[in-house]
């Protein structure tokens, strides 16, 4: 059985392994998502700039209250999806590229993903 650790570790070999080809230019920002054992966290990213265009997290009051109770479920990774591909519409940014953060896209990732896509983002 792993420790947590190594799991850790792998997930971060992962994600760097992922993001040498992932960059997020002001054309394609990177959508980025991270996910703690109580919250979900999203960025849409210009790496060239060094900074956040936008931003959507279970944290908020605004994002927390459209959750049921839970922050950590797939129902709000879809939550956010949708709040966070709203706001980047509302902020003229239509294409972005993902990052999934070095987990499998699947359960909460995919969830985010396809609710993003559904609010109107293109990646």
């Amino acid at each position: 059985m792993k420790t947590e650790v190594a799991r850790k570790r792998q997930r971060a070999k992962r994600h760097m392994r992922a993001r040498r080809r992932l960059i997020g230019t002001p054309e394609r920002p990177r959508l980025n998502i991270y996910i703690s054992l109580n919250h979900i966290y999203t960025q849409v990213i210009d790496d060239w700039a060094a900074g956040t265009l936008v931003s959507a997290t279970t944290v908020e009051d605004e994002v927390a209250a459209q959750c049921d109770g839970a922050t950590a479920n797939i129902g709000a990774a879809a939550v956010v999806g949708r709040v966070i591909g709203e706001r980047a519409l509302a902020e003229g940014i239509s294409k972005v590229c993902f990052d999934g953060g070095g987990r499998k896209y699947h359960g909460r990732v995919k969830a985010l993903a396809d609710a993003a896509r559904e609010a109107g983002l293109d990646f």
